[in-house]
């Protein structure tokens, strides 16, 4: 045992050097206890600790040791509390949640990650076993590409067998022949039928711009892609058209037309208007009648302002035309002499009488589509040939009739006639000889002739109202039968004129009130909503299509020009 002597000397002193009387067993049980307390091995052992020090950082250390177990306990009674509410969400609502990894599961421990253990390692496993691995030619197709977004439209919910094996007639019903594509389609299946309907129906009534939705984009694309690139996009993905040509058909039946302002409505006429045509350019026309005035219009549909009049004094005008070429008007009346306005140097020229000739009247005449020659009708069946550049004659042709009307043919080298003996002539201006000469069938006097385009066509008109159109090679060839006899007009055949494709023929007559009829070539039919019972045409004396035939123009006996927009054709 150790004396209590030897204890005393070893412990140190208090202040003013008395001994402290306290027990070592005592000092040692309390330094051991603060000791715990700390968690380290200061203070075990320390030879001196003052009393109030030692209770002061006891307390502390309990308090600190309880907080923690607060805290411990609250955070697993929070995670216990979450994982329950996350069970019954996914009860109610489904799967909310990403879902575990494999090898993994709630609660389960994490073990602490070794601090030594390297961050990666190379797996050399695969290339004993590179066999027993599965290879799909899927992976194989779709290896080093991007992933696509594969949109995938809606399946029908069922087909009806009984609308493929429906057929519907088109032509039976008048009604339906509004659906044809073609002009000798009659029967179409009823899957076809409903899609026409539904086309016929979205025609009628075009939904509006601003309630159209915007495009669906599609899942993952970039939002800085452009409107325009979209468009691309669209237009590369397809083989549509990009331009819509001009030799779609035009469907007989009902012509789709619409009024527009008055093509004159800021100079009309104050006497019958005998000629209208529209300049080669589409937007310039010309408007001439009694009243002496030659004016120019720029036709917009909506306004058109007038850009110039000339007052011709001596001449109430009967015909008047521009060159094909676009370069000169030839005005004409029932004189001796006609006239020429230069629209390069707005210079009227005043031509005839012409040497060698006593005729008493120019007032019908017809220009070749080369623009060198005016050939004028004459007296006693003489058609008096024009050089349209020095306004000379410069040659004659005599028919066994007298001469009513004149059209030319392939360019300007051929010239037909017709007149008082009811027959047409074909006249080569080469030669200037007779080629060609037969009866126009049924017909005592013809007073009206005109030729498509391409000349592959010509009409006949007649005092009685007839009209005749013809293939003009089959006419040649012997075949005297016209391809269709047209008797819509019941007197005089006034001016008649093909549109640039030869798909519309319209036909006038100067006696009748509303006396016009526009004739679908192709099908040889009138069109039955033309003018219509909103509108009135007037006495029609002259009429024409601009180039393109989005417009055409009638000139009537009150002295206005009627303007019309042909919704087929979609350039003026």
């Amino acid at each position: 045992m150790v004396s209590t002597e030897e204890v005393l000397l070893e412990r140190p002193r208090a202040p003013g050097g008395k001994m402290s009387l306290i027990s070592q067993n005592a000092q040692k049980r309390r330094l051991e206890k603060s000791g715990a307390d700390d968690g380290n091995d200061e203070g075990i052992g320390s030879p001196v600790a003052m009393d109030g020090e030692v209770g002061k950082g006891t307390k502390l250390k309990n308090h600190n040791k309880k907080k923690n177990k607060r805290t411990k306990v609250s955070k697993a009674q929070q995670n216990k509390e979450e994982e329950e509410m996350q069970q019954l969400e996914s009860s109610l609502f489904g799967a909310l949640y990403t879902p575990l990894e494999f090898g993994t599961e709630v609660g389960a421990a994490v073990a602490a990650p070794d601090k030594d253990a390297p961050l990666f390692f190379t797996d050399r496993s695969a290339a004993d076993g590179v066999d027993d691995l599965p290879i799909y030619e899927e992976d194989l197709a779709h290896d080093g590409e991007e992933d696509e977004v594969v949109i995938k439209g809606r399946k029908p919910v069922w087909i009806d067998e009984e609308e493929e094996r429906t057929e519907v007639d088109i032509v039976k019903v008048a009604r339906l022949r509004k659906l044809r594509k073609e002009a000798d389609e009659h029967v179409i299946s009823g899957k076809e039928y409903e899609a026409r309907l539904r086309g016929q129906h979205a025609k009628l009534n075009p939904f509006t711009g601003w309630a159209d939705m915007d495009r669906k984009t599609i899942p993952g694309a970039s939002d800085g892609e452009s409107d325009d690139e979209g468009g691309v996009d669209d237009i590369l993905q397809n083989n549509d058209e990009l331009v819509v040509k001009d030799t779609v058909k035009l469907l007989p039946g009902m012509l789709e037309f619409s009024r527009l302002v008055d093509a004159n409505i800021q100079d009309p006429s104050s006497g019958p208007i005998n000629s209208v045509q529209f300049h080669r350019n589409g937007q310039l026309m010309l408007a001439a009648g009694l009243d002496k005035h030659l004016r120019f219009f720029q036709i917009d549909g909506k306004r058109n302002p007038k850009i110039q009049s000339i007052f011709i004094g001596d001449c109430p005008v009967l015909k008047a035309s521009f060159l094909p070429d676009g370069s000169e008007v030839i005005l004409s009346g029932r004189r001796k002499f006609f006239y020429s306005f230069d629209l390069v140097k707005a210079a009227v020229s005043k031509i005839g009488p012409l040497v060698g000739r006593e005729e008493k009247s120019l007032e019908s005449f017809e220009i070749s589509p080369d623009s060198r020659t005016i050939a004028f009708v004459g007296n006693e069946g003489y058609i008096l040939l024009i050089s349209a550049k020095t306004k000379q004659l410069i040659g004659t042709l005599k028919m066994n009739g007298s001469v009513r009307s004149l059209a030319f043919a392939d360019g300007g080298y051929q010239l037909l006639s017709s007149g008082g003996d009811g027959h047409v002539y074909h006249w080569d201006l080469g030669t200037r000889k007779c080629i060609h000469k037969a009866m126009d069938d049924g017909s005592l006097s013809g007073i009206s002739l005109c030729t498509s385009r391409d000349s592959s066509l010509f009409a006949t008109g007649s005092t009685s109202g007839i009209v005749n159109v013809y293939k003009r090679d089959d006419f040649l060839g012997g075949k005297r039968k016209p391809l269709k006899t047209i008797e819509n007009l019941t007197t005089d055949v006034g001016e008649m004129k093909f549109n640039h494709d030869a798909q519309i023929l319209a036909i006038t007559s100067r006696k009748e009130r509303n006396g016009m009829r526009l004739v679908h070539v192709p099908s040889f039919s009138v069109f039955q909503n033309w003018p219509g019972p909103r509108f009135s045409l007037h006495y029609p004396r002259c009429l024409d299509f601009s180039p393109g035939s989005g417009f055409l123009s009638v000139g009537h006996a009150g002295g206005k020009v009627l303007l019309y927009k042909l919704h087929h054709y979609q350039n003026a």
